[in-house]
């Protein structure tokens, strides 16, 4: 099994990531490094990202941006 994120333009359009990620041996790894990155990726131009599993859809689109709370 491999785990891979597909980044998308708000449109759902591909984007080249500003992090090349990596092929995943788990979810968890590949959540893990989503979370790590995810700010990088967003200020690279990347709007939200998919999680695939073996090239089917698991979840997303997820919003890479940050959620903003009137304050």
């Amino acid at each position: 099994m491999a785990w891979t994120w597909r980044f998308e333009k708000a449109d759902g359009t591909e984007t080249e990531p500003a992090v090349q990620p990596e092929e995943f041996p788990t979810q968890g790894d590949a959540e893990s490094w989503i979370g790590e990155v995810w700010k990088e990726l967003a200020d690279g131009g990347a709007d939200q990202v998919t999680l695939l599993e073996d090239g089917s859809v698991v979840y997303g689109p997820m919003s890479l941006h940050a959620e903003e709370t009137a304050g």
